[in-house]
């Protein structure tokens, strides 16, 4: 096969959850130790940091990425969705991992795909697991794709696990209240993300959520620490591109070996207020590794977090990709992304605020639309899988609720309208689901 053979056997060959939804996921592990079973356990051949949450966790997983490369080890990467290439979930040190890799990989597993009939999800991280362990990595981050306890991915028994928050999102799947979310994602009910005296690190604490981690880090005797008890922010400075975060460290003493002095400064290639939180996590867990003898110093950490992006080839988390007028996209699509995003715009200055955005169905639509701004501009649009919520459904709920704006067949056309209507001060925002901003055509921009 082709690589494009290859891609268009596994598209539509195996239920993918960012087509079709719930079909696709799978609520146990059986196949995915099937899967690792049948290529030898690579899982166990390769040392990972496990990152779980309901918002943060992309951007959290390539802080890492970026500090490990820093500091000079090989590391693997493995993210989901991709925006515009498959093997953006798979990297190593920023590279995407090879096509003929992928080709010889899907040829092998072939057989036991028709067999056992997994999901897209688990076969990709098998096939994560299997390039790592083929490149001899010195470590991999793990990102799960959605919860933790029956995530494919957590069947690894990690160097140290994250937790970034837990939020309203994906709530037919993984619980109706906060509690019931961080009880899947932590694995309360059986061993998951929380596992036996592996760390964990809580980046964001929420009160409702904060206990029942507590409970369950003991039962397992996991050491935990919640970085909001460790880190403080003192203060914030923000631009399009960068930010400016200056952290106090009050409990400095409570590891052996700390980077960094009580007040000090960080410049994040990630803008966004909202990334202090991911920062603190992140912060911790680095001090936790070197604990653990990982060598990584101060100067390593400063250096990776101004390059995330070079670093690692992370899109999506306000990403600016125009000037005049200023167009920004943003993979934000649930509560928490949107209270982050409004948060931001706030520390910005523009004149008339465009929002191009389109959702899929199994969202909180109404909950999402309700906190978008009144007095921005409209432009309603969908992506092209089956998941989407059609353009007429959204943009007849979004006017009924006072945000007024027209229907697009196509995020391109809806932000070739926006970027016509719009003056150089404006702000043009992308918003509202993954699969949108992937279509985007940047080469327009």
């Amino acid at each position: 096969m082709s690589y494009q053979d290859t891609l268009d056997y596994l598209y539509s060959r195996l239920p993918m959850f960012s087509r079709i939804g719930a079909a696709a996921i799978k609520k146990d592990l059986h196949n995915t130790i099937a899967i690792c079973d049948f290529l030898g356990n690579p899982q166990r051949q390769i040392k990972t940091i496990h990152v779980a949450g309901t918002n943060g966790k992309g951007s959290t997983s390539h802080m890492l990425a970026s500090i490990f490369q820093a500091a000079g080890y090989k590391t693997g990467l493995y993210t989901s969705p991709h925006l515009y290439d498959f093997r953006e979930r798979i990297k190593i040190n920023g590279e995407l991992c090879a096509k003929d890799f992928v080709v010889s990989f899907t040829e092998r597993i072939k057989p036991f795909i028709e067999q056992v009939e997994p999901s897209f999800f688990e076969i990709t991280v098998g096939m994560a697991f299997d390039y790592f362990a083929k490149e001899k990595c010195d470590i991999a981050i793990i990102e799960t794709g959605l919860g933790g306890r029956l995530d494919s991915t957590n069947i690894i028994q990690p160097e140290l696990s994250i937790i970034t928050n837990i939020g309203w999102d994906h709530m037919a799947l993984l619980g109706n209240s906060l509690k019931e979310i961080a009880a899947e994602t932590a694995g309360i009910i059986k061993a998951g993300i929380i596992k036996t005296s592996v760390p964990i690190v809580i980046s964001e604490t929420i009160p409702e959520t904060k206990q029942l981690f507590i409970d369950k880090a003991t039962l397992v005797n996991a050491p935990i620490y919640f970085a909001e008890d460790l880190l403080t922010l003192k203060s914030f400075q923000n631009n399009w591109q960068t930010s400016l975060f200056e952290f106090n460290q009050p409990l400095i003493h409570l590891l052996d070996a700390p980077l960094f002095q009580k007040s000090f400064t960080i410049e994040c290639d990630l803008p966004g207020k909202y990334q202090y939180k991911n920062l603190k996590g992140v912060l911790v867990a680095v001090q936790l590794l070197t604990g653990m003898g990982w060598k990584i110093k101060a100067s390593n950490v400063f250096t990776a977090l101004t390059n995330i992006k070079k670093n690692t080839g992370l899109m999506g988390r306000w990403e600016s990709i125009q000037d005049r007028p200023r167009i920004v996209l943003d993979v934000a699509h649930n509560e928490h992304g949107i209270h982050a995003l409004l948060e931001q715009l706030e520390t910005l200055s523009f004149d008339t605020l465009h929002i191009v955005t389109g959702m899929v169905k199994d969202k909180d639509i109404e909950a999402v639309l309700n906190l978008l701004p009144k007095n921005a501009t409209y432009y309603y649009t969908q992506s092209h899988i089956p998941r989407a919520l059609p353009v007429k459904e959204l943009s007849a709920k979004g006017n009924s609720l006072g945000l007024i704006g027209s229907d697009y067949e196509n995020v391109n056309l809806a932000l070739q309208a926006a970027n016509k209507n719009a003056t150089d001060k404006d702000l043009i925002l992308v918003i509202g689901s993954v699969f949108l901003v992937a279509e985007v055509d940047r080469t327009k921009f």
